[in-house]
């Protein structure tokens, strides 16, 4: 376990503000995963807002609760990547087309720009951008059912 010499709280604002054990302090810092899908909960950086890195976080688990409970709320509000779970029917296996999906977050339909706004992230993970920059998740490819994994497949 590592110790941490930051104190984290909100001000009037409601911005996250960082305080170093020398009593200096900054405004509006922002809690940054540096691999947000691989391992969520190892290696976290808190940075200003000139984006210089304050603070390194191994694990979010090696912040005392009351920090770690700040940090997860800031991380919570700034990101939005619903998780596919299952795709439900597309309008068309040409781009642009929209897609009805059930996510973690409810059903959504959005809409494929082109077949390059499907990332692989890893070898069964993949990032879905709509034509609004909305980044949808798979997290397993294999993991969805058969109809999701044609209807996928018809665009990779």
């Amino acid at each position: 376990m590592t110790t941490h010499d930051f104190t984290l709280s909100h001000n009037a604002f409601g911005r996250l503000v960082y305080t170093a054990a020398d009593g200096e302090m900054h405004e509006g810092v922002v809690p940054v995963r540096a691999f947000p899908i691989g391992a969520p909960d190892d290696g976290l950086s808190l940075v200003n807002a000139d984006g210089h890195e304050l603070a390194w976080i191994s694990r979010l688990s090696d912040l005392p609760d009351d920090t770690r409970e700040i940090v997860e709320k800031e991380l919570a509000s700034r990101e939005f990547m619903p998780e596919i779970k299952r795709i439900q029917r597309v309008s068309s296996y040409t781009s642009p087309s929209t897609w009805y999906v059930e996510t973690n977050r409810g059903d959504a339909s959005f809409t494929l720009k082109g077949e390059e706004d499907i990332r692989r992230i890893v070898s069964t993970s993949l990032l879905i951008a709509d034509s609004h920059g909305v980044q949808f998740l798979i997290r397993d490819t294999l993991a969805l059912d058969k109809v999701s994994r044609k209807i996928l497949d018809r665009f990779l």
